[in-house]
């Protein structure tokens, strides 16, 4: 791993644009693996502004992304290879750069984190967090586990990033409106399903580096429950006292320990059940749904800064929220727009952080079935989580929109 003093000659794993910037202004030369089918040719441009140079390859081939890797490394005497982009290759990239010397964590680190059956096992050897669960590898074993554990039960892809494929099945007609689903647009299993956990959830953002874990956020999340529990609202700091939040960091950081994660980002989703917090998934790479943005806006810690300050050995300290930010999504019926209003008066309030409504009249809007089929976002600040709920609210009042309706309704669901 790359110390001060050390040549900083870093190569990324299809990073976005900032985390390239940011790597360039800690002063590393930069590097980067990108894929074009997955982000666009404008990626790659953004990319180039900051990196020494870009290769591209098809991230899903894995001798070519093996092959590229080693190749950057050798030629250009890379220091530390690092992947902190979305679910796919993860674990392949950190082999390939275990293989050659230049990760700062080992490849069997990351499994559990971009597997949610090999947490499960891990968790379940080491009696943490203790959830019943099967893994089955299709669509057709998933019945027979539903019925083995009985009772509600929440069936999700083993290694799908976010929402995608997930579902709360109670009945069978539940478990036959995901199977169609799935067999119809994926992902492919294997599945894990296990137990639904009641209680409010809340994601954990932590740096690691030496095998320490320091915790830099925690958010409370706000879905729109069963049977796709879509995130709805993400407010940080989440309102938990001492006694939850100590809790809360003990079973995250035993995740990572038990993983041996050495060094970097991590997003851990934790449910607050009455029994205790449960780990429902975790990922190695900061979370998603701009929970850094929220981090950042409310304290003045750039968690992505975080890395490249660790990476080059200077201690980050701990966030200090000064106030309350949240986001919410806007979740709107599927069909035709037809007509929007509000847009000025909502970028208008003082509290208003961003906005962002990438649909105008004549756009179809999809169907919200997971996080990529939501209908843009607000982030407001605020004094208190209460009264950052009434601004999201006072916001979607403003959204004003007409929709002429698709012939199916979004399944109802009650915010847990």
């Amino acid at each position: 791993m790359t110390h001060p003093g050390a040549a900083k000659r870093l190569l990324m794993v299809m990073p976005h644009s900032g985390q390239v910037r940011k790597a360039a202004e800690a002063g590393f030369e930069v590097w980067v693996v990108g894929d074009p089918s997955l982000r666009g040719r404008a990626y790659l441009d953004e990319v180039a502004e900051h990196a020494r140079e870009v290769v591209s390859t098809g991230v899903g081939d894995e001798r070519e992304l093996r092959a590229l890797i080693a190749r950057t490394v050798r030629v250009h005497d890379i220091d530390t290879v690092l992947y902190l982009g979305g679910a796919g290759a993860v674990g392949l990239a950190v082999a390939e750069a275990e293989r050659l010397g230049v990760s700062p964590n080992p490849a069997s680190a990351v499994v559990p984190l971009d597997d949610k059956s090999a947490m499960r096992a891990l968790l379940s050897r080491h009696g943490l967090s203790p959830v019943r669960s099967e893994t089955v590898p299709t669509v057709s074993g998933v019945a027979a586990a539903v019925a083995r554990l009985s009772g509600p039960v929440v069936v999700e892809p083993a290694r799908a990033s976010g929402d995608l494929g997930v579902a709360l099945i109670r009945d069978p007609a539940g478990l036959e409106e995901w199977s169609e689903r799935v067999a119809d647009t994926g992902p492919d299993g294997p599945y894990v399903v296990e137990e639904y956990l009641e209680g409010p959830e809340f994601g954990v953002e932590t740096l690691s580096a030496d095998g320490v874990h320091q915790v830099v956020g925690i958010t409370a999340k706000r879905t729109t429950g069963g049977p796709y529990f879509v995130a709805t609202e993400h407010v940080y700091p989440a309102p938990l006292g001492p006694v939850e939040r100590a809790s809360v960091h003990a079973v995250v950081t035993g995740l990572l320990d038990l993983a041996g994660y050495r060094f970097g980002p991590a997003h851990t989703e934790v449910v607050l059940t009455r029994l205790g917090p449960r780990i429902v998934g975790a990922r190695a790479r900061s979370g998603g749904d701009l929970i850094p943005l929220l981090v950042e806006t409310a304290s003045d810690f750039d968690v992505e800064a975080g890395v490249f300050r660790l990476l080059s050995g200077v201690p980050v300290g701990e966030p200090r929220p000064r106030h309350t930010v949240s986001v919410g999504f806007f979740l709107l019926p599927a069909g035709r727009l037809e007509a929007v209003e509000g847009l000025d008066a909502i970028r208008a309030l003082p509290y208003v952080q961003a906005l962002h409504f990438p649909y105008v009249p004549g756009d179809e809007l999809p169907r919200t079935t997971g996080s990529s089929t939501r209908h843009g976002y607000v982030v407001v600040d605020a004094e208190s989580p209460a009264e950052a709920a009434e601004r999201l609210a006072r916001v979607r009042e403003l959204l004003r929109t007409r929709v002429r309706e698709a012939a199916a309704a979004l399944p109802a669901g009650t915010p847990r």
